[in-house]
């Protein structure tokens, strides 16, 4: 069972997941723009920003709690810009202190509420400034909603090489990259409601149905056909 909410960290949401008897194995995890603190019966990791999908592998009756960070807002709370941790899955004593992570882990795994537990930990040990970047955040929105590059680093005022600049940091890579991140969520969520491929491919921004086909396959690795079943 999964189940989400507004976390109380800002610019993040509570995720919660017990694997079923029936759902063990892989699955896949298609990139977002986002960041993770994830624990897992009693282990932490930092998942960075995905610039293609992975297969992960759960066991059945794993329980997880995690923090998943819009883009642009997890290196104010992790300490460490984006791009060190893209494509990357590591344990969360790589990025803060291993006594620290410890802690975190140990009160978490003896918490009733796991979920609640994460957010007061990493409340606690925030290791950022605390505060994203506003323009980078007010970037990614543009671009989630299917503006350009150029004009979200006009309404920015930053020229397209300095917006790239201040992208890894807060992303983890360029915002063109960004782009067809969050254009393939726009197009998932979209056939997932059961609209026609084609109009999928306009509403969501692509140059036509054979673009979208090759972008999903590139990012996801599966056509969308197969992602939506």
């Amino acid at each position: 069972m999964y189940q989400e909410r507004l976390s109380r960290v800002a610019g993040a949401v509570l995720w919660t997941r017990t694997v079923g008897a029936a759902e063990g194995g892989p699955y896949r995890v298609l990139p977002d723009g986002c960041m993770d603190v994830i624990w897992c019966d009693g282990e932490l990791l930092v998942t960075g920003p995905d610039t293609r999908a992975h297969v992960a592998r759960t066991p059945a009756g794993a329980r997880f709690a995690g923090l998943r960070f819009a883009p642009g807002r997890g290196p104010a709370v992790l300490g460490v810009p984006a791009y060190e941790l893209r494509d990357l899955r590591v344990p969360l004593d790589a990025v803060w202190p291993g006594a620290a992570a410890r802690r975190i882990a140990e009160r978490i795994g003896d918490a009733a509420d796991p979920g609640r537990a994460l957010e007061d930990a990493v409340t606690g040990a925030a290791r950022g400034p605390g505060t994203a970047d506003r323009l980078l955040v007010a970037t990614a929105s543009r671009l989630a909603s299917g503006g350009t590059v150029a004009a979200a680093a006009q309404a920015a005022g930053l020229g397209e090489r300095q917006l790239h600049r201040r992208s890894l940091a807060a992303f983890g890579y360029g915002p063109k990259t960004l782009a067809r991140v969050l254009r393939l969520q726009r197009a998932l969520e979209l056939a997932r409601r059961g609209t026609p491929f084609a109009a999928v491919a306009v509403a969501a921004g692509y140059a036509d149905q054979a673009h979208l086909a090759r972008e999903v396959k590139a990012l996801a690795g599966v056509p969308l056909g197969e992602l939506v079943r």
